[in-house]
């Protein structure tokens, strides 16, 4: 399960550099003000989700594993 966290984690902090980096592209590019300031907006929400992955996936991994939880249960990622 520790991978499960591990690899979620590591496609959400790729996920997150591949839109902080279009969205500085497309900032680059804007044409007027209300532009940038959606894209702005768009990036700091992408920071406050790469904040909330990076401050709760451990926690859950770590609280979980104190309190005994099937978490591995609950996912199955292989469709047969």
């Amino acid at each position: 399960m520790e991978g499960f966290f591990q690899l979620t984690t590591g496609l959400g902090l790729i996920g997150f550099v591949v839109v902080w980096q279009g969205d500085s592209l497309f900032e680059v590019f804007a044409t007027n003000h209300e532009q940038k300031a959606k894209i702005k907006e768009h990036k700091r929400a992408a920071l406050k989700a790469l904040i909330t992955l990076l401050v709760l996936g451990p926690l859950y991994t770590v609280a979980g594993s104190l309190m005994g939880l099937p978490l591995a249960e609950c996912v199955d990622l292989a469709p047969w």
